[in-house]
Formats: structure tokens, sequence, C-alpha cells
């Protein structure tokens, strides 16, 4: 090993908590003291696919991962082949977990929503250090970090939302409250002032990106950096300022504490470091690696830092400290979709951010934690309402059909032609699927009680026992039905994995699984002040993200996880925290956020 390099900390992933705790050590440190390692590809500037060809391989499957895949996906994973693509979809049992992978983690397929969860959700589960009023310095770093914000709202034409303004006057007709929520989007750095849409400008960090063009493509890539993800601001500045060493295509297989000799030494607790082994995914044949780390950060996400975690405690056997807790509280944040077809009013979710406005639903008024929930007005972009179109059933152009065959009817008797083919087509996608179409995503308090395991591939297996959720899951459709009753759809549906006697949902806010307490026999990972984070059973161990969420939050998690990870902290080796380049929590928080600049 004597040639392998060496790191002050070596951070395993660059989602929101490797992101965050990775630039904030790298501005701690001599250049090139921290390493950060993604398994997913970067993504410059228009560089997400869209054409059909390049779509359809946009997923992520390796040959070593046992897992369910679609079928053309794993056609060429049979034949040797590699695909390391934007979204990992994971089927489990009555729980399916979409996943980003890519610089950048789930920031690139993420929804964009800034949302502080109400004091209520932060129950017995939640240790004290790690409560809502300890929390709230941490969340308006974040914020400000990442520029959160609501749409603009002007007379320009082009920024009205149809299905804004649509969602917002079916709450008053039913009685809830209804606003528009912050967004991590770019429309120029000054908030008061949006610069036009289209126009690019650098971030107040030095990258480029341009005024949201409304595209509704955010959940899929956006080509055009409109959105604030994180290879936006704090990766870009841990690497481009703070020369953090950022690798992409490399996945950590496993993490061995080491001796006083800097030995492999799966006895030992971490007080001498660590060695990270990480396979280097774009090299010829099978070569793997390994850096030496004084502190080493997991931040998979919750799936992926769970089944390492399981990995090497259970598998390769080589931190069998890690509590038995580990792979206990998975949530998936009560996410729930459905969709309304045929409303009377056009809703047209092809046109501007994701999300823009929530309902609320006993979360924040009236709390229930039984049927607490919010409601959001998704959308998806018109790349996708032309696969609509195309998948529409055939009985649905008949009266298409039956125009253009008047149309012609007409030409052939009296010689005079209605129109050209330019008509024609006009005919054809007069009555499209989509303008007419709510897409209901809700979020709200899951019981919170998954279990991950390795199955026999040693790879992650997750049971979610839904009937516990029941509560939840049937004031979400009561809810989306009367919705749809009240803006008259024709049709009401709830994604069809949900359908009897299948139940499965789908999440992308997985959470938990190395979860935060104040000792070993209720959690993974130390929720004290002076460790926050950390292992139980290892020094200078830490789990940095989505994993440590002790419950559902109910809201958009992003803001939740950022906070942690800039969070709460005195002092000691927790990543982030002052004896590790960060300033204390009684500091001025725009001072501490803008310091990145």
């Amino acid at each position: 090993m004597g040639d392998e390099e060496r790191y002050a900390a070596v951070i395993i992933g660059t989602g929101f908590g490797g992101a965050i705790t990775g630039c904030r050590l790298a501005k701690k440190w001599d250049k090139g003291a921290v390493l950060i390692l993604e398994r997913g590809k970067r993504y410059p500037m228009g560089s997400f696919p869209r054409a059909p060809h390049d779509f359809a391989r946009n997923f992520w499957a390796i040959p070593e991962e046992k897992r369910r895949r679609p079928k053309h996906v794993q056609k060429l994973v049979d034949r040797g082949e590699e695909c390391h693509g934007l979204f990992d979809i994971r089927n489990y049992h009555h729980m399916d977990v979409v996943i980003g992978a890519g610089l950048g983690g789930g920031s690139l397929i993420y929804a964009n929503v800034f949302m502080i969860p109400p004091d209520e959700i932060f129950d017995e589960r939640w240790p004290s250090s790690c409560r809502r009023p300890h929390l709230l310095p941490y969340y308006q770093i974040a914020k400000e970090v990442l520029a959160s914000r609501p749409i603009p709202v002007n007379d320009d034409p082009r920024r009205q939302i149809i299905r804004q303004k649509l969602f917002a006057d079916v709450a008053k007709r039913n009685g809830k409250n209804s606003e528009l929520v912050d967004i991590n989007v770019f429309f120029g750095n000054n908030f008061q002032s949006p610069i036009a849409i289209g126009q690019q400008d650098k971030n107040r960090y030095g990258a480029i990106q341009t005024s949201c063009v409304y595209c509704a493509e955010c959940d899929i890539g956006c080509n055009y950096h409109s959105k604030n993800t994180l290879d936006l601001n704090y990766l870009y500045v841990a690497e481009r300022r703070y020369q953090a060493i950022v690798l992409t295509e490399h996945l950590v297989t496993n993490v061995v504490p080491v001796d006083s000799q800097e030995h492999d030494d799966p006895e030992a607790d971490g007080s001498n470091g660590y060695r990270v082994y990480y396979r280097k995914l774009m090299s010829q044949g099978s070569q793997t690696l390994s850096a030496f780390a004084n502190r080493v950060i997991v931040s998979a996400g919750s799936l992926g830092s769970t089944e390492l975690l399981l990995r090497c405690k259970e598998h390769f056997r080589t931190l069998p400290r890690i509590s038995d807790k580990l792979g206990q509280s998975f949530s998936g944040n009560g996410d729930f979709i459905s969709f309304l077809l045929g409303s009377k009013l056009p809703a047209n979710p092809n046109y501007g951010p994701v999300i823009t406005q929530r309902t609320d639903y006993n979360l924040f008024q009236r709390f229930d934690p039984n049927r607490a929930f919010i409601l959001e007005d998704a959308s998806y972009g018109s790349v996708l309402a032309w696969f609509v179109e195309g998948a529409k059933p055939g009985f649905l152009h008949l009266g298409a059909i039956g125009r253009l065959l008047r149309h012609w009817l007409t030409q052939l008797t009296t010689g005079k032609s209605p129109g050209s083919l330019g008509w024609a087509l006009n005919d054809v996608l007069s009555d499209d699927l989509s303008y007419h179409t709510c897409v209901l995503l809700c979020m709200g308090l899951d019981k919170s009680n998954g279990v991950m395991t390795l199955d026999e591939n040693d790879h992650l297996a997750l049971d979610w026992p839904f009937r516990d959720s029941f509560s939840l899951y049937r004031a979400i459709l009561e809810s989306s039905r009367r919705f749809a009753s009240t803006v008259e759809a024709e049709f009401f549906t709830p994604l069809p994995t949900w359908t009897w006697p299948i139940r499965n949902n789908v999440s992308a806010h997985a959470l938990g699984g190395c979860v935060l307490a104040d000792d070993p026999s209720k959690g993974v990972t130390n929720a004290a002040r002076e460790r926050f984070g950390e292992v139980f059973g290892y020094r200078n161990l830490f789990v940095a993200d989505g994993a440590i969420v002790p419950t559902a939050v109910g809201a958009n998690p992003t803001a939740t996880i950022s906070a942690l990870s800039e969070g709460p902290r005195d002092n000691g080796n927790r990543p982030g925290c002052e004896s590790l380049g960060l300033e204390k929590a009684s500091c001025c928080m725009e001072s501490r956020a803008r310091g990145l600049v």
C-alpha cells in the first residue's frame, strides 16, 4: 500500500450530505486533502439524454449487482456491458425506490423543493439534539447556499403556470391552505429582479446557469442547468475553489479500519484511520484501488449507505461493531402519486418547474400523525408528453380520425381542400391527453418501520409493511378523488403498481437505515453534539445523508438532510464542525453561507 494516496477525509457519495460535508471539509484542510468518490457520471450542460435510444439506456446497472432491471437493460448487462445512467431503479417487497446516480446524487433528479417540516414531526424518535429548534439555523444556511425561493410572480405571460393556479383554486374550493413553495431553481442572482427566461449568467459561485426555461424536465436532468443542483454550488466550490479531489465513476466496495501500523484490522475501532477500497468503473477489467483516510464519511443515500455498511458488517466483516439497528426505520416519506385525466379545466403539466405549489392536509395545520401529508402540483416535460400521446389507446384517437376522414371526403367530392397537412396534424393533436391531465404528488408521515437487510446475493433487500401506513394512503386517495371530482376529471388512477393485489408503492425520498440516536440500542449514528453522525462503535466513521433521518418528515426531505449535514454540534470530529472548518452554530448564518462565494 506504499503508493496509495492519503487523505484527511474520504467522502463516499455526492448527494446533499456528501456535497455539503465535502465542501466544508475541503474549505478547512489543505488543497487535495479531501477525496470525494461518486459512482455516477458528470453531467455538463446539455448532456442529459433525451433521444429514445439514449434515454432507454439511462439506467444504473452493473453486472455484479444482481438486481431486477428493465429487460432491455438486463440484456446489456448479460452481454457484460455496464450502464452508468442517471436512474437507479430498485424493486423491493411492496416498495420501489428511485435513486439518482451522478455527480450531485439525488439533486440531479429531485423536484427542487426546499421545505422545513413542522415541529410536530420531531417526535420522541428524534434525539433532542436534532429537533427543529436546533436545526433552524442550519436550515437557513442551506437555504441561502441553495438559493431557494418561490417562482417569480409578475405580469410576464411566460411566467404564468396554469396548473399552479388550478391547484391553488382547488385547495380554496375544498377549504385547504395552499401556497407557493420555495424551490432551488435559478432565475438570476437577484430574487427581486429575475433575469429573462433563457438568459444565462454566472451564479454566486461562478458556475454558468440558465434562467429557468419552464420546460418541466427537472426530474429527468435539467439540460439548461437551471436547477440549483449540487454540482453548481457546494461541489463546484469544493472542487474549483478548495481543490477537493472529485472522482466520478468510482464505486466504493469496502471500508476497513487499520491498526497502528496502518494494516487492515477489522478489530480496530478506526482511531488509526481507514482504508477505502473502490473500483474504477471505466477501467478495462476489474481494477480495484484503495485510499487511506483519517476520516470516512458515508454519504451514498439511505439505500446506498445502508447497503455498504451492511456489507461491511455482515459480508466482509470489516465493520462488525456497527449496531444491530443497522437497516431499520426505513421510510419512503409517504410518497404517493396519482393521475387525473380529462380535467374540465386545463392543467398543462408540461410547463414550469416540476413543483410550484403545496396544499396542506393535516401536516402544517390541524396535525394528525395518521393522516398528515401535503399535495403538490407535479408535472412532466413535453418529451414525455409525446410518449403519452404515442401510448394513448387507439379508441381515444377516433374523433381525430373521423375528422380526417371528413376532410378527405370533402376534397374527394368537391375538389376543395379544407386544409393542409398542418390542419390534419392539428386535428390529431388538438385532443392531446396531457393538457388536461393533473399529476398529484403527495408525501406524508408513513410509519417509518421498513427493514433493510442483505439478500442471498449480499445486496440490499427491503421489506415494507405497507399495511401499517394504510391510514395515510387511504387519506391520500380520498383527497385525490375529491380533487378529481372538483375538476370534473373523466378518469382517476393511482400509480398502476398500487393496484390490488400488487400494492407496490414508489418512493423517490428514501430515508432511514442508519438513524441518529442517543445510544446504539436505539440507532446506528451518534446524536451527541460532539460526535454528531459518528457510527456507534467506531471513531472517525460518519454517515451524512438521508440514512440518518429517524422518521418520515412529510415534506420534501432535501431541506432536513441539508440541515443535518450543515448541522448541530458543538465541536469535535463531526464532519463540518468547527474543528473541520465550519463556524459554530452561533455564527452569523449569512456570513457562513456567503463564505462559499
